[in-house]
């Protein structure tokens, strides 16, 4: 029993350590577009949390292509959040 909360437990550590490493990093020089965008807000809590750890991580593109990003960035949270449905809530 032990052994099956272990390996839960590693599963776990595995999923959120790979997608903190699909966070934007500080040092890239391409345009991030919509796509991209809409990650980003995806995965903002994973981001979070690698950012509270110390990695070099960012919570957004800094070369961005500008209201397209942001567009699906802002998207991509109202996706995690639940969008329109909880709202109604």
């Amino acid at each position: 029993m032990k052994t099956n909360k272990l390996i839960k437990v590693v599963l776990i550590i595995c999923c959120i350590a790979t997608l903190i490493s699909c966070a934007p990093q500080g040092y890239t020089k391409h345009s991030s577009g919509f796509l991209e965008g809409l990650w980003h807000g995806i995965i903002i809590v994973f981001s979070v949390i690698g950012k509270l750890i110390g990695k070099n991580v960012g919570i957004y593109a800094e070369h961005n292509t500008g209201v397209t990003y942001w567009l699906g960035f802002i998207l991509g949270l109202g996706i995690l959040g639940g969008g329109g449905s909880s709202a109604r809530r």
